[in-house]
C-alpha cells in the first residue's frame, strides 16, 4: 500500500510554478503521485482553491484562456488515478471543528480534517502565519510537512 497525504493548494500551485522556490520539491510528490507510490487526497475546497489561484497566476502570465487552463489542471486532479477527491459528512463536520479549534483558513481546515480522517500526512508549501501559532497543537494531532522544511 502507498503512503497517503493531504495536498494544500500551495503545494499544487508549487508544482505549476516552474521558477517557484520550492518547484523540485512540489514536483517531487507530484512525481510519486503520477508512480503510484504516494497516494494524494485532495479536499473538494482545495479544487476549488486551486482553479481559483491558477486561473489568476495564469491570466497574470498573459497565457490564453486561463480559466479553461485552470480548469484542465484541476480535471486532471479529480480525475487522477491516484487521487481521492473525498466529498463527504464526516470530512465537512470535522473541517468545522477545525475552524471553530484553530480559527485559521476553511481550505486549510479542510487539509487538516482530510489528514485526521484518513490518517494522512497534511502537506503544506511553508508555514503561513496563522499556521505558526498553532504548528505545536497541529503536531500534537496530526502529521503535518511542510516543503519548506526540505529546502
Amino acid at each position: 500500500m502507498s503512503s497517503r497525504i493531504v495536498l494544500d493548494t500551495s503545494v499544487v500551485i508549487e508544482y505549476i510554478n516552474s521558477a517557484g522556490k520550492l518547484h523540485l520539491q512540489a514536483s517531487a510528490i507530484f512525481d510519486a503521485i503520477s508512480k503510484g507510490s504516494l497516494r494524494a487526497i485532495v479536499p473538494a475546497p482545495v479544487l476549488a482553491e486551486t482553479f481559483y489561484v491558477s486561473t489568476r497566476i495564469y491570466s497574470s502570465l498573459g497565457a490564453l484562456n486561463p480559466e479553461e487552463k485552470a480548469e484542465r489542471l484541476v480535471t486532471w486532479i479529480n480525475n487522477h488515478p491516484h487521487v481521492d477527491v473525498p466529498r463527504n459528512f464526516y470530512l465537512d463536520l470535522e473541517a468545522g471543528r477545525m475552524k471553530l479549534r484553530y480559527g485559521i483558513s476553511l481550505t486549510d481546515c479542510y487539509v487538516l480534517a482530510a489528514s485526521k480522517v484518513y490518517r494522512a500526512k497534511a502537506v503544506f508549501k511553508k508555514r503561513e502565519r496563522e499556521m505558526e501559532s498553532i504548528e505545536h497543537a497541529l503536531r500534537k494531532e496530526l502529521e503535518v510537512v511542510f516543503l519548506e522544511d526540505y529546502l
